[in-house]
């Protein structure tokens, strides 16, 4: 997409509350990074389709992104964040003071590779926006968190286009990020419990939904078949455990 079309695209937004704006403009002065316009739409978007209940967030910077997820859920939901940046959390814990919402978002100060394997709760949402070279060790637990049906977002994925060149077209120090994204992103489209895509908005999204278990089709011992001159057997469905563990 061409900067001027982007940029069309960015001036049809209806835009955020005050609120948010001033955490977004005093973090662009402070140099921590926000979630893109385009981005921010999306998440609008896929809340109103989707309405979760429970939300997972592993990089809670300064709380922006935390904060929009909360604000424009048209359903009441709880919010877990995960942030591992010290200097931040104070940030962040001040903002979501400030807006109220201290009962609904729960922030966990520390490491996501250890965090993570001590939620027992299952997450109908999850939104990925942390060290890039990570996201590939944080796959596994989030695939465990996600409820059935919910949705795994992962931002800046395509980190702004290296991720198709050669590993030798890449500057030495981004290599280790560079492999452990395309290996990150070949597990998310590749993964027999995940349906996903790559789309180009931002710097990358990668969307992902958990397949729903099947529904029985019959039970052991049950004839289904219809036979001639009969209404049949009624047929025994049920939907298979979610896997909860969360």
């Amino acid at each position: 997409m061409t900067e001027r079309l982007n940029a069309y695209i960015n001036s049809l937004d209806k835009g955020n509350s005050e609120f948010l704006n001033s955490i977004e403009r005093e973090a662009h002065k402070q140099y921590v990074p926000i979630i893109r316009p385009e981005t921010q739409r999306f998440l609008k978007l896929i809340l109103a389709m989707q309405k979760p209940e429970r939300i997972l967030e592993i990089g809670t910077a300064v709380g922006f992104s935390t904060l929009l997820l909360a604000e424009y859920n048209p359903v009441p939901c709880k919010i877990v964040t995960i942030e591992n940046y010290e200097k931040r959390i104070p940030l962040a814990r001040a903002n979501f003071e400030k807006a109220g919402r201290t009962e609904q978002i729960t922030l966990l100060a520390g490491d996501a590779r250890i965090v993570l394997p001590s939620l027992r709760e299952s997450f109908d949402f999850i939104f990925l926006d942390a060290a890039k070279g990570q996201y590939i060790h944080f796959l596994p637990e989030l695939i465990r968190l996600l409820a059935d049906g919910g949705t795994l977002v992962s931002d800046n994925v395509l980190q702004e286009g290296d991720v198709i060149e050669s590993h030798f077209a890449v500057t030495r120090r981004n290599r280790t990020i560079h492999k452990r994204m395309r290996a990150y992103l070949y597990e998310v489209m590749h993964h027999e419990e995940l349906t996903g895509d790559v789309l180009p908005i931002g710097d990358g999204l990668a969307v992902c939904t958990r397949k729903r278990k099947e529904k029985a089709s019959e039970c052991p011992g049950t004839n289904t078949k219809k036979e001639t001159g009969t209404g049949g057997a009624d047929e025994a469905s049920g939907i298979a455990a979610s896997g909860k563990q969360p």
